[in-house]
Order: C-alpha cells, then sequence, then structure tokens
C-alpha cells in the first residue's frame, strides 16, 4: 500500500486547487462574453428577444447546476460528439454564470434614475453613447459589489464538476481519501482550500458594498 504523508496531500489538493481556480475564472470570463449581448438586447424594445432572455434566466436560475453539468456532459454525448469533463464543466458554469450575471447587470442599470436616460436624449447623445458614457460607469459601482460576491458561488459551483470527473479540489479530495483512508483529514483540508478562495472574495465583496452605500449617502 502506497504510504502518504500530510505533505503529499497537502501537494496534490494544492495542485487541484489550480484547476478550481482556472474553471472559475474560464466561466466568469465566458459567462461576462455571453451576458453582455444578452444585457444589449434585454435592453433593447424588442419583445422577442426578452421572452427569450427571460426564459433563459428562468431555465439556468431555476435548475440545479449539478444537473446542468449531466446534461452538457451526458446530453451532448448522445448525439455523437465526444465531451471532456473540461469541456462540459465550462459550458455548464459559462451559462449558469451568465444567467445570474445577467440580472445584476440588468438590476444595477434598473436601479438608476429614468430621467438620466430622458437628459441624455435631450442633450442629442445616442442610446449607444449614453450607455458608455453616462449609464455603464454608474452602473458598474453598483455592481461591482454582487458581482464578486457571486463569484464565491461560481468557486463553490466548480465543486460539482467532479460528479463528471473533473478532477479539481473535491474530487482530488475524494481521490486521496480512497488511497489514504482518512476522511476526516482530506475532506477538513479540502474546506480549508474552499475557504481560503472564498472568504476574501466575501469580504471584499462587504467592503466594497459599504464602500458604495457610504459614497452614495454623501
Amino acid at each position: 500500500m502506497m504510504m502518504f504523508t500530510d505533505w503529499d496531500i497537502v501537494r496534490n489538493l494544492l495542485l487541484a486547487a489550480r484547476w478550481t481556480v482556472l474553471l472559475s475564472l474560464i466561466a466568469f470570463f465566458c459567462g461576462t462574453l455571453v451576458t453582455l449581448p444578452l444585457l444589449l438586447l434585454r435592453m433593447s424594445r424588442w419583445t422577442w428577444p426578452k421572452r427569450f432572455i427571460s426564459a433563459y434566466v428562468a431555465l439556468f436560475q431555476g435548475t440545479p447546476l449539478l444537473m446542468q453539468l449531466f446534461l452538457a456532459f451526458f446530453g451532448i454525448a448522445l448525439f455523437g460528439i465526444d465531451v471532456s469533463p473540461w469541456t462540459a464543466a465550462t459550458l455548464a458554469l459559462t451559462l449558469f454564470t451568465s444567467a445570474f450575471l445577467l440580472d445584476i447587470w440588468y438590476g444595477s442599470i434598473r436601479a438608476l434614475p429614468k430621467g438620466q436616460w430622458e437628459a441624455c436624449r435631450c442633450l442629442g447623445l445616442s442610446f449607444g453613447q449614453t450607455l458608455c458614457r453616462v449609464i455603464a460607469p454608474q452602473a458598474m459601482r453598483i455592481a461591482v459589489a454582487p458581482t464578486v460576491g457571486f463569484s464565491v458561488q461560481v468557486i463553490k459551483g466548480t465543486a460539482l464538476a467532479s460528479i463528471i470527473g473533473f478532477v479539481e479540489l473535491t474530487k482530488a479530495g475524494t481521490m486521496l481519501n480512497n488511497v489514504t483512508f482518512e476522511p476526516f483529514k482530506v475532506f477538513a483540508l479540502v474546506a480549508l482550500g474552499y475557504f481560503l478562495l472564498c472568504y476574501p472574495l466575501s469580504r471584499y465583496s462587504r467592503y466594497l458594498e459599504k464602500k458604495f452605500n457610504a459614497a452614495h449617502h454623501h
């Protein structure tokens, strides 16, 4: 039987934590790329895109991420397309992330007084100019705290990717436990890993929220 020292366990978990961080970053980056065009469509006057986007948000917010991962991994395979756990996890987490970011950012834009749009129209600014120069900078200040807060949910969500065979922190913990037979030690270290990743982001989100509220009240 292989002997695993405490350092071996920690080293393997640190290696797996890289994939947790990388998957989170990719999901957030790709989620942003998906969200921006949907956000513009949601702000448009067309009815059909708005209905489609509402259904999209309801679907991905209203179903468990675990089921979305299963569908991405096994569902696409039904069409004869070979999907790696990496691809399936990236796809599912991107769609999941975009559905929530869309609500956060759209809500931030809606939180601004409508009079600003009208004032810009009176000044002869186009929709694009109003959005880029006036609305977006203010909306970003409102959105940054909940966006950072949501990133914690994305990091935690990567743990579910272990179900489809993606080796990140949770999967590595399960594999190490099968070798060492020390579940308390292994999963305590896994929990510590998630805490070290998520706690600073949670604190930063709260700090940004207080900072924005203070600036808002002055």
